[in-house]
């Protein structure tokens, strides 16, 4: 395994990314970036960005007509649908996580506010299921090299369903011998 956080010291936080080490394999994390939305002494939660399903949100009885891409946020609750925003306060119950950025908040408000138009594509992406870590649990992969924490560089990459290459450039971002790192094969068999 690599050893990611040599020169990374960065503590995982709410608001801040985890970006898997480019060798981990798994159906939910293999080349995963994750959105904290919660980080305390009791666990963590967060969303996978950049992972997806092949279903849209017509499937779910009740929720307006909307276009968008649904997400596979992580392994745990894989049949519920969970969401982050940039509605802000107007969206009553939402847990601010970042500056503009918001996680939850009143599903019925919400499915209002859509069925009125009053929420764009790029103002919230949706998930089933997310990733979740019990009390140190987290830490404990932090030591064993599996992630990499970062900073968000812009709330528009994180609303972003379409963005593809987002491990390759948060990977790249941290400089050094992850811009190398950004480079490995998914497979490196085929290197």
């Amino acid at each position: 395994m690599l050893d990611l956080n040599v020169y990374n010291n960065m503590a995982p936080k709410k608001g801040r990314l985890l970006i898997t080490e480019p060798f981990l394999e798994g159906e939910y994390f293999q080349r995963a970036v994750i959105l904290l939305c919660e980080h305390n002494e009791e666990g963590s939660f967060g969303f996978v960005l950049n992972n997806y399903v092949e279903i849209g949100l017509d499937k779910f009885e009740g929720i307006p007509e909307f276009k968008t891409r649904i997400g596979t946020g992580g392994p745990v609750s894989t049949k519920n649908l969970y969401y982050i925003h940039t509605l802000g306060e107007k969206l009553k119950g939402s847990l601010q996580i970042h500056e503009n950025l918001y996680a939850g908040g009143d599903f019925e408000q919400l499915k209002d506010m859509m069925a009125h138009g009053q929420v764009e594509e790029k103002q919230i992406r949706f998930f089933l299921g997310y990733s979740g870590w019990v009390e140190k649990q987290l830490e404990g992969e932090l030591k064993h090299n599996s992630w990499l924490v970062a900073d968000i560089k812009s709330v528009d990459d994180i609303m972003d369903s379409s963005y593809e290459n987002i491990w390759n450039d948060y990977m790249k971002d941290q400089g050094g011998k992850y811009k190398a790192f950004s480079h490995f094969p998914k497979n490196p068999a085929l290197n």
